[in-house]
């Protein structure tokens, strides 16, 4: 897919813009890798702790197996979290200008 940029900036040159635009991307795709391992550091020591993984977690969590412990609650904000960041990274990721 292609996407257009425009702009309403005058007196730049193309180049520069494209720079600006470029620098940007990748720092919200750095932004974007933080975030996500951020989230994939709580996910894995809820597994450990839990000896299942994030995704068997919410299936169970979803079906009402499992308690309403707090904890519960911020492995699925972390679960969220996680996907969330992952999909912007990705696609952050796969930009170029």
């Amino acid at each position: 897919m292609s996407l257009a940029l425009k702009t309403n900036v005058k007196g730049y040159q193309p180049g520069d813009i494209r720079n600006v635009v470029s620098y940007a991307l990748k720092s919200a795709a750095s932004q974007a890798h933080q975030r996500y391992e951020y989230y994939a550091d709580i996910c894995t020591r809820f597994e450990q702790q839990y000896a299942m993984t994030s995704d068997e977690f919410v299936m169970n969590f979803d079906s009402g197996r499992l308690g309403d412990d707090q904890e519960y609650f911020d492995w699925y904000a972390a679960k969220r979290g996680l996907d969330i960041w992952y999909k912007r990274l990705e696609i952050l990721s796969g930009i170029s200008v």
